[in-house]
């Protein structure tokens, strides 16, 4: 969690507890109740983009695969009638 260790967070838990007065306690547990929320709100708004970034690739990479047949097949036959010309002469 964070590139700490469970042993690390539990002396930082009870370092905290030890120099926050009790009657602060109710507005600490809320100011992380809400520094988590915000976080996860982040974390799902930031997974939906990639999601959705991923799904608009997928959808054009086979675009790309026919353009690029199409492109060749056409440079293709440009080439052949090239070919039929220069052999006629």
């Amino acid at each position: 969690m964070f590139g700490i260790s469970w042993a690390e967070f539990l002396v930082i838990l009870l370092v905290a507890i030890l120099v926050v007065p009790a009657r602060y306690w109710p507005d600490v547990a809320r100011a992380l109740a809400r520094a988590v929320k915000f976080i996860r709100g982040l974390i799902w708004k930031i997974t939906d983009a990639s999601e959705k970034i991923k799904e608009q690739i997928e959808l054009e990479q086979p675009i790309n695969e026919i353009v690029q047949t199409a492109s060749e097949e056409v440079l293709d036959a440009f080439s052949v009638k090239k070919k039929k010309r220069k052999s006629a002469k």
